[in-house]
């Protein structure tokens, strides 16, 4: 019953809020617009940008098509991976430590915000590293003590291995296929491998490493296939102060934690399981980005998260038992030790409360597509031409195309659809300079704040076409987008 508690918690903190006003980002944005696409043009998108969330969007747009799209449906599959998550984190613990430390390992994915935020996310990184959770169970599974004593053969050799390394294998195979940088997770648990082949664990070694023969060529071709596409991570800029100073953050609260003291045993801890888990994700994507290209984002390796779990909950755990026979000792009224963790519990929650209110805002992720349409409606006119910079801008346009009805997109040449990518293909500079030079109105859709990578060609002679022969007329900020409305200079 232990991974009951943190799961019923992830389900009811993830259905919180869900719709958020029914807004949507701009990655949200790409799986939407995506998702609803047939099969062969997904397919064919798949070929020119994209492939490392082909497997995700196949899936919503199985979803789309059985339950209709909605931003509910879109959202539910993340709130059920960070529920899954959750239950599997306390399962796993549970095998390396008490059930109070279990208890508390599996809470702390369900109440962290960055995991909240991505559990109302129509993106792939809550699966991932509800995948990565099974497969932490299911390899725990065989390494711990508890299993060592089941069934042997008449060669003395335990028996019921098999389901568990065929299952660790597709599952992990199956999670990478979603996101490819969840091999890292695979390389942490290699690490626990071998710690516990010190411990006598040594049969386990081969068995990993068949499942790992079986996984890495498995997702190769995913990794080759996206090589090409490499320029849609090109706006990630090199890795913080900040980051630096997060990551170490965590660690070194993983390594306080990890001096928790715990039963003596033979079997996997959770500092063998947890301390890799978080480690080598993190200090492997950051490695990554120093040495070839910068590609440090936390979601790319948010199932590390669980790593930071099987070490603080244990210990927090071992600090609810300490304060409970502490009291004992003491004479005072005895607690029982639910009572203290949920005392935690309720503490931490109401700590975090404003970030979790935040989090369920419309206004809490970079933009509003769907409000950026909105206020098109209400300052465009039919006949009016359109632009966006970036071209990426245009997802508004795709996600509603209802409020940009009777706009002319005086920069597409080839739609989204029919070229096979997110945004549609633009004509060349000179063209577009002859479209806006031949309307009287045009309306601007841009970012607020300037984008971190330098304009295209195109951008630059749209705004500098607006610049020279418009007069802006009329402003409005709003989800995060300026929509600008420019009349033709008399």
């Amino acid at each position: 019953m232990v991974p009951a508690g943190p799961a019923l918690l992830a389900l009811a903190l993830g259905l919180w809020g869900l719709r958020r006003q029914d807004a949507l980002w701009r990655d949200e944005a790409a799986t939407w617009e995506v998702a609803q696409r047939s099969l062969p043009e997904i397919w064919h998108l798949l070929g020119h940008v994209d492939v490392v969330h082909g497997l995700y969007y196949l899936l919503i747009h199985t979803l789309f098509e059985i339950f209709g799209a909605g931003p509910a449906v879109l959202r539910l599959p993340s709130v059920l991976a960070i529920t899954l998550a959750a239950a599997a984190t306390a399962a796993t613990a549970r095998r390396l430590t008490g059930p109070m430390g279990a208890l508390a390992a599996g809470l702390v994915p369900a109440l962290l915000p960055v995991m909240q935020r991505y559990a109302q996310e129509g993106r792939s990184f809550a699966l991932v590293t509800a995948g990565v959770a099974v497969a932490t169970w299911l390899l725990v599974g065989v390494l711990c003590p508890a299993e060592s004593g089941g069934p042997r053969d008449g060669r003395g050799r335990r028996v019921g291995y098999g389901w568990r390394w065929a299952g660790y294998t597709v599952v992990m195979l199956g999670t990478a296929l979603l996101n490819w940088l969840s091999l890292f997770a695979l390389a942490a648990h290699g690490v626990t491998v071998l710690i516990a082949r010190r411990s006598g664990q040594r049969a386990q070694q081969g068995r990993w490493l068949a499942a790992a023969a079986v996984m890495v060529p498995g997702v190769l071709p995913l990794v080759l296939a996206s090589r090409p596409q490499a320029g849609q991570v090109a706006w990630i800029p090199p890795a913080s102060a900040a980051s630096l100073l997060g990551v170490t953050a965590m660690l070194v609260v993983a390594l306080v934690c990890a001096r928790v003291p715990r039963p003596a045993g033979t079997g996997p801890s959770p500092v063998s399981v947890g301390l890799p888990l978080l480690a080598v994700p993190q200090l492997g994507l950051l490695l990554a980005s120093w040495l070839v290209t910068p590609l440090y984002v936390d979601r790319y390796v948010l199932y590390s998260y669980l790593g930071l779990a099987l070490l603080v909950g244990p210990a927090l755990g071992w600090a609810v038992r300490t304060t409970g026979a502490y009291a004992r000792r003491r004479g005072w009224a005895r607690v029982p030790g639910e009572a203290l963790l949920a005392g935690v519990v309720a503490v931490v929650f109401l700590a975090l409360l404003p970030l979790e209110l935040g989090l369920r805002e419309p206004t809490s992720r970079t933009d509003d597509v769907r409000v950026a349409a909105a206020t098109v409606a209400a300052l465009a006119r039919p006949g009016d031409g359109v632009v966006y910079i970036p071209d990426q801008r245009r997802d508004a346009a795709l996600v509603t195309p209802s409020s940009f009805r009777g706009l002319d997109d005086l920069a597409l040449a080839e739609d989204p659809v029919s070229s096979g990518t997110l945004y549609g293909v633009e004509a060349s500079p000179a063209r577009i300079r002859a479209a806006m030079l031949a309307r009287h109105r045009i309306v601007l859709v841009s970012d607020t704040e300037p984008a971190a990578l330098p304009p295209a060609p195109r951008d630059l002679v749209k705004r500098a076409v607006l610049d020279r022969y418009f007069v802006r007329t009329a402003t409005a900020d709003t989800g995060g987008r300026r929509v600008t409305v420019y009349e033709r200079a008399r």
